[in-house]
């Protein structure tokens, strides 16, 4: 199935309801769609050849940076969350963070905590901090203009910042969700996998940086080295959707960031294989897929969708790398007891495309994201690949 017109008209209809385009309506930003949403246009432009795609891409980035770097229209606070004044704060948008894009401002200090509400309420969330540096580093190496890099890295030492904490006992730790403009935790506790999107996350930054400059100078070492502490022993083993295609592309990028600056974190590249595969079989026997409409969540399926794309890929990478995965490498058998799980993948694709399902009320309460992330799964590239692009858009030579 050519997939391409269908996700044109996808990304073209969020364009058009978000205010991303000339439709007139006021912009709606939300971080976690917007990081899919850019590496989508980046990917539509590289099929197409189309600029209007890319052009797309950076008036996102700039509508991103101007709405969630900046306070809330209804906060009494103004300007951006920085505390830069005007000029400054446009030449360093993600320096203060960003925020997420909820409808609710966030939680005052006066007010009782409410897990539910929580859900609702602005703030700051690393997971999606990483998505944005994510989208942000694939814009440098889509355009080669490196400025969206510093942009990442500026975002990286902030959020590692706020959310990484020193506890009495020496060890580190982090939040999981912090105020506007980082003073404080929301919710103390830390998510399962921030590290591993932290560390992976900061090494292809650091791995941008190098590339388009050869410089040796440091950039993020001290925060990596954070990340590996906060890695060692975490167990990464998820029966959520969401969660296990996350391991999954976390994989890939590591595999890819490895091949190309040389191999560390081997034992951690092997361990989200098997995780994720202890994860998938759980799953394969979960009754979740044979639930109506209402009782799921498109989002999270199809992020579980996008991950298992990677899972061919990771194979022609092996191939194509006997001297890194000869025969005998644990990933071998890793990867083909991945690829039995990799249909899933379209029958989670063909569940929402069926038209009947844009009715249902999961999917209308989170139109924005199930769409977006439903475009990523069905062309993936844009968010799953790292190779350096040449200015027409083309894939570059990385192993």
């Amino acid at each position: 199935m050519n997939s391409l017109p269908l996700v044109q008209k996808i990304m073209t209809d969020f364009m058009n309801s978000t205010g991303l385009s000339t439709s007139g309506k006021p912009p709606r930003r939300y971080l976690w769609t917007d990081a899919f949403a850019v590496c989508n246009f980046l990917e539509l432009y590289r099929q197409t050849g189309d600029e209007h795609w890319r052009k797309t891409a950076l008036n996102l980035v700039d509508q991103v940076h101007y709405i969630l770097g900046r306070h809330r229209q209804d906060d009494a606070r103004t300007g951006w969350i920085s505390n830069l004044g005007e000029e400054e704060g446009a030449r360093h948008p993600t320096i203060g963070g960003l925020r997420i894009g909820k409808e609710m401002n966030e939680r005052k200090s006066t007010d009782a905590y409410d897990e539910r509400m929580e859900w609702n309420r602005d703030g700051q969330y690393y997971h999606y901090l990483t998505k944005w540096m994510h989208a942000l580093n694939c814009m440098t190496r889509s355009t080669g203009d490196p400025l969206f890099n510093v942009w990442a890295t500026e975002l990286a030492g902030a959020a590692h910042a706020g959310f990484v904490h020193t506890l009495k006992s020496g060890m580190k730790r982090m939040y999981w969700k912090m105020r506007i403009d980082l003073s404080s935790p929301l919710v103390p506790l830390m998510g399962q996998h921030d590290p591993l999107d932290g560390l992976i996350t900061y090494r292809q930054i650091r791995s941008t940086a190098f590339e388009l400059s050869g410089r040796t100078a440091s950039v993020l070492d001290s925060e990596i080295a954070d990340m590996e502490a906060l890695c060692k022993g975490q167990n990464w083993v998820t029966a959520d959707p969401l969660g296990i295609g996350g391991l999954l592309g976390d994989a890939y990028r590591l595999m890819q960031l490895n091949l190309k600056d040389g191999f560390a974190h081997t034992d951690l590249f092997l361990s989200l294989l098997e995780s994720a595969l202890t994860g998938l079989n759980a799953i394969a026997r979960d009754p979740l897929w044979k639930l109506p409409d209402d009782y799921r969540l498109a989002f999270r399926e199809l992020g579980l969708a996008i991950g298992l794309h990677a899972v061919d890929r990771m194979k022609d990478r092996m191939l194509k790398n006997p001297d890194s995965f000869p025969e005998n490498h644990s990933a071998h058998v890793l990867i083909g007891r991945l690829e039995r799980h990799v249909p899933l993948s379209e029958t989670v694709e063909r569940f929402w495309l069926e038209p009947r399902r844009g009715k249902s009320r999961t999917w209308t309460e989170h139109r924005d994201i199930n769409s977006v992330m439903l475009a990523t799964s069905l062309a993936p590239g844009g968010y799953l690949e790292l190779s350096i692009a040449d200015n027409r858009g083309n894939a570059g030579t990385n192993p």
